[in-house]
């Protein structure tokens, strides 16, 4: 039996796929109330604070979820190499079959908030950090030295996020299956 989501829940899920399609000044409250199907009341009662609570507590709900499809991604491989490769022929795959229906999920915040909204810049810094944290323990548990494995773990990262903006200006998923077929050489011990 599927389980009836809640109003808050659906409003973060809503808002997430808004702020990343429109972005944060493209989205209105009205919008995201009215896509939700959340009652108009709940908004108010769930974030008090308005835009800016919503979409501060989207990066947090967005960023856990993305933070675990890349745990699970990687946990496909012992291997760093393969790992890396294969959740990033997995997000290029994704991106083909799903039209590009997603915008990148953080992206789009910190673009527009970052000089404005020292909450919300926090909320996407903390975010990305936590998405390098992941790449930096794969690559330290493969035997990388700390100081390198956080360098690459931000690498591989700013690689994904770049290369996910250029898929979405070309319009085809080449990008991300570049950035793939470069992880071996990226990851090449000397």
């Amino acid at each position: 039996m599927k389980v009836k989501e809640n109003a808050k829940v659906k409003l973060l899920k809503t808002a997430s796929r808004l702020f990343q399609l429109q972005g944060y000044h493209g989205t209105g409250l009205n919008q995201i109330t009215k896509e939700s199907g959340a009652p108009k009341g709940s908004l108010y009662y769930h974030f008090p604070n308005g835009k800016e609570q919503l979409a501060l507590e989207s990066v947090k709900f967005t960023a856990e979820s993305v933070a675990e499809q890349i745990a699970v991604g990687l946990q496909q491989s012992t291997e760093p190499v393969k790992a890396i490769q294969d959740f990033i022929n997995d997000l290029a795959d994704r991106f083909t079959k799903e039209s590009a229906k997603d915008g990148i999920p953080i992206a789009a915040i910190a673009l527009e908030t970052s000089l404005t909204s020292e909450t919300l810049r926090k909320a996407c810094q903390t975010a990305y950090g936590s998405y390098q944290a992941i790449f930096t323990k794969k690559l330290m548990d493969a035997g990388f030295d700390e100081p390198k494995a956080k360098q690459l773990g931000v690498f591989i990262n700013a690689t994904i996020e770049g290369a996910f903006l250029l898929s979405f200006t070309t319009g085809n998923s080449q990008p991300l299956q570049i950035a793939a077929q470069q992880i071996p050489i990226l990851l090449k011990r000397s």
